[in-house]
């Protein structure tokens, strides 16, 4: 039960203080001393924000009143006793309101205290150096310009996630705003890249207020190392005009290396370097090319920079000319018994030597004659040239070869008159001539046919075989040659000699013959597989000679093989097996009908109807060779006659075929509905369940779990499951029916908790029902029963607070489609009405306080457990309640549990209406 209201406290409260008063008859009150009061007395607030004060006083009746301030103000509200103003755009750190008023000649005051804060918006990190060198310190600042108050500030600098320093500007003056805070960092390798900040935070969680934090934005730290050596520069000596070389440049101990920038160059001419790092190490790879303006020493540099910094390396490189000796002949080709003149010379500078002769002196040239022969053709010349270059010797040659012309020669042991070979094996054909130019040698049959490949490696094939005419021509004059070529090869029995596959006809005259190719020519002859007979001459073809012969060809080279299948084509013709006269359809099943038919080629069958409605319809075959129009499915198939057609190239033949149709069983909604609905008490019968299927299904129908009674009416045990299998020859399909049983409604149980109720106490009826569908529950009370609750499905009617009219019979009714059932209860409430009675002025009194806390209580906590309707109630002092039909429809109609409240059986509606003077 729920627990008294405060109305209820607050009236009790005020009847006895009246009481008591009355009783001991007490005509005044004792002074108390009056005061201002300001609230809030200490407020903080963000600067710029604003901030209502209330200023108020127990004064009866203060002659005036205000508040204070040198702060902007938005607003003011007032009262006889109080004062409510808004101060806006509050910027001073700080600020003491005064709340007055004057009361007898008295003046009362309150004085407050304001403060601002603001929040740290601007965190300013200060600009780290572009470069650090590494075991140097640097020095992080942090400005956090306006945030306070200042003693509530933590600064912290931070490298990454790790605190470096941290401050807490605690004890300063609460006016004091903005803060700093600076450390001196050893720079570390491993700060490259690292991000340093600051982290502001205002704590104003001891005002009541939260924590404030912002950081600055992230600074970058770069840090380097640059050793104090040299690069080392790698180079050569000598650059010859015209050459490439490669240069290098390393220095190791650079960090980070990637940072590191490289420049090579040679004299006035800069490099394009590759640059390659290994870890803190770096290497510079370019390409010196000397031009001959750069004749002479010139200087190599090498400059690495990192951070601002750089460190040099040089070199010096000469660069000289050397050309290549030019060696020359007065004829390069020449006819024998001509006269050569060989000569030879390299630069200005260079001693040349010629065929191990030397020249008269450096910059002359060396030149020697000769009277050339035959044995002189593609005699060589060596030159060699000696240059001095600062202090070393360089040297060059060149050489030359001496061509002498003659026509060409055949003989017999470069290019013999017969070649025999036998196929197969890879072999070069040669015919080579002598002479110079080197002659060209073509070989090609008379007729201007086949051409020989000369010189190359090839396999011997039959078609090379035949008289060949060679001739080898040059420059000088031409040869001519015949030569004969005999290929020899194994038989061979090709698919136009000897067929894979022959093909007769039964009735007919054939004959099986093979012709092989092969040099020398083989003999060849044919033996059916199994038997040893060979096959000669003529004959007339049966089925029988349809199968596999093994024909053989064999020669001095090697023999050949091959298998012959000899098939034997016939007309078409239907056996019963393969195309039954009578056939059943069963629909569903997806079958169709197979009609095969003899003869080869495979003969296409197609079945059509003959008469009736299905004339012209094609019938569904299992075929290999399906007609055009043989596309038709199984389910729209006719049943009656059918004539059956197997046709192939050589012949026609016709089967009558009758078809007949059954299905298998099926049950489905319009037969067997899948919920059904008894009523108890009616005639007991069978379960509706029907199965269409050919020949007609037999259905039976079992209940799941318990089997059901067999009784004449219909009981509330028949509810449940049923299962239903219906069955033909064809198969069987089952149906799941869900049988549900409707009833009267009783009302099985009315009772009231507690059975005696007294003045002012709380009592529950419950009503419960048995019903299908369920039951509407409805009640009817006694008249003039006031604020009578009832739960969401309206079974249970809770009274609190009972009177005497709430006493008496109570109905409850149970309705549904099948019928309406009662029950009534008799409620007592027992004992006399609660009175006080009270004499002189102290009774008039206590009456005065007891009435107004009644109406009071009446006013402004009945109706709000659901059982009146205030309208203005305080202001007013008039409050309409109804029970169950005043308020919208699905307003509550009980204290506790929402839900729609009923009206009385018989319909009629109770109401009262308390009015106050």
């Amino acid at each position: 039960m729920p627990g008294p209201s405060p109305g209820l406290h607050r009236a009790s409260l005020g009847l006895w203080a009246a009481l008591a008063l009355g009783i001991l008859g007490i005509s005044a009150v004792a002074p108390e001393p009056f005061w201002a009061d300001l609230q809030p007395r200490v407020a903080l607030v963000e600067r710029g924000g604003s901030l209502w004060l209330n200023c108020s006083t127990n004064c009866p009746r203060p002659e005036r009143g205000g508040l204070e301030t040198s702060l902007r103000r938005n607003g003011t509200q007032r009262g006889l006793r109080w004062l409510a103003r808004q101060l806006v755009d509050i910027r001073e750190p700080e600020t003491q309101p005064v709340c007055f008023f004057r009361c007898a000649r008295r003046t009362l005051q309150a004085r407050g205290l304001i403060r601002t804060f603001q929040r740290p918006d601007r965190v300013e990190l200060v600009p780290l150096p572009p470069w650090q060198p590494v075991g140097e310190n640097f020095t992080l600042g942090c400005r956090v310009p306006g945030a306070g108050p200042r003693a509530s500030l933590t600064l912290t600098l931070l490298r990454g996630a790790q605190e470096l320093t941290r401050r807490s500007f605690a004890g300063e003056p609460p006016r004091a705003r903005g803060a700093g805070l600076t450390a001196t960092v050893l720079a570390r390798r491993e700060d490259h890249g690292a991000n340093f900040s600051c982290l502001a935070e205002l704590d104003l969680r001891p005002h009541g207020l939260g924590l404030f934090a912002n950081s600055s934005a992230p600074r970058q730290l770069r840090t380097f190392v640059l050793p104090p050596l040299a690069p080392s520069l790698v180079a050569p000596r000598f650059l010859e005009v015209g050459s490439e070389r490669p240069v290098s440049c390393a220095l190791d101990g650079l960090f980070p290396a990637p940072e590191a920038e490289v420049s090579l160059s040679l004299g006035d001419e800069r490099l394009h370097p590759d640059v390659t790092l290994d870890g803190d190490s770096l290497v510079a790879t370019a390409t010196a090319t000397a031009s001959a303006e750069q004749e002479g020493t010139r200087q190599l540099q090498c400059s690495v920079t990192l951070g601002g910094e750089s460190r040099e390396a040089q070199e010096n490189l000469t660069v000289y000319n050397f050309p290549v000796p030019l060696l020359t002949l007065s004829e390069p080709e020449v006819p024998e018994g001509r006269t050569v003149t060989v000569s030879c010379w390299a630069g200005a500078q260079a001693l040349v030597t010629l065929e191990g002769v030397p020249a008269v002196a450096p910059g002359q040239p060396a030149e020697l004659r000769v009277n050339v022969t035959e044995n002189d053709d593609k005699r060589g010349f060596f030159c060699d040239a000696a240059l001095e270059v600062d202090g070393e010797t360089l040297r060059k040659n060149q050489s030359a070869e001496l061509r002498v012309l003659y026509a060409p020669r055949l003989d017999d042991l470069d290019c013999p008159r017969n070649w025999t070979w036998p196929e197969g094996p890879e072999q070069t054909l040669h015919c080579e001539a002598r002479g110079n130019p080197e002659p060209s040698v073509h070989c090609a049959r008379p007729d201007g046919g086949a051409v020989l490949a000369l010189g190359l490696l090839g396999p011997v094939t039959r078609a090379l075989a035949g008289t060949y005419r060679c001739t080898a021509v040059n420059g000088q004059g031409r040869a001519v040659k015949d030569v004969t070529l005999t290929v020899e090869y194994a038989p061979t029995l090709d698919s136009v000699g000897c067929p894979e596959r022959i093909t007769w006809l039964e009735g007919t005259e054939a004959s099986l013959s093979c012709v092989a190719l092969g040099v020398p020519p083989p003999s060849v002859n044919c033996v059916r597989s199994g038997e040893e007979e060979v096959m000669e001459g003529p004959l007339r073809v049966a089925r029988e000679h349809a199968g596999t012969y093994r024909c053989k060809a064999i020669n001095a080279r090697g023999s050949a093989a091959k298998t012959v299948a000899v098939t034997v084509e016939y007309g078409p013709s239907f056996e019963e097996l393969g195309c039954p006269s009578n056939w059943t359809w069963v629909e569903g099943s997806g079958r169709l009908f197979s009609c095969e038919a003899d003869g080869k080629p495979e003969p296409r069958v197609e079945c059509l109807g003959s008469e009736g409605a299905n004339e012209g319809a094609v019938l569904p075959l299992v075929s290999s060779n399906p007609g055009p129009r043989n596309s038709m499915n199984s389910s729209n198939l006719s049943p009656g006659i059918y004539l059956c057609n197997a046709t192939n190239r050589h012949g026609s033949t016709v089967k009558t075929v009758f078809v007949s149709a059954e299905s298998p069983p099926q049950l489905d909604e319009s037969g067997c509905p899948s919920h059904q609905t008894w009523l108890e008490g009616a005639e007991a019968s069978a379960l509706a369940c029907s199965a269409r299927g050919h020949p007609s299904p037999q259905v039976l129908c079992s209940r799941e779990g318990a089997a059901r009674l067999e009784r004449p009416l219909v009981s509330r045990e028949d509810a449940g499951t049923y299962h239903c299998v219906a069955t033909n020859a064809h198969g069987t399909d089952s149906r799941t029916v869900t049988v549900g049983v409707e009833y009267r409604p009783v009302v099985a149980e009315l009772a009231a908790s507690p059975s005696s109720v007294r003045p002012g106490g709380n009592f529950t009826l419950t009503c419960r029902a048995e019903a299908w569908p369920p039951a509407q529950i409805s009640w009817r009370a006694p008249p003039g029963a006031l604020n009578l609750g009832l739960s969401s499905n309206n079974s249970t009617l809770s009274v609190a607070g009972a009177m005497g009219s709430h006493g008496g019979e109570y109905e409850c009714a149970a309705t549904n489609a099948h019928g309406r059932h009662t029950r009534r209860i008799t409620v007592r409430v027992a004992g006399p009405w609660l009175w006080v009675a009270v004499g002189g002025a102290a009774g008039g009194a206590a009456l005065l306080a007891a009435g107004a806390g009644l109406a009071f209580y009446v006013q402004s906590t009945a109706c709000k457990k659901g059982e009146y309707n205030v309208q203005e109630a305080e202001s007013s002092g008039e409050a309409v309640c109804l029970n169950g039909a005043g308020g919208p429809p699905g307003a509550e109609g009980g204290a506790e549990t929402p839900g729609t409240a009923e009206s009385p059986a018989d319909g009629e509606v109770f109401a009262i209406q308390l009015t106050t003077s």
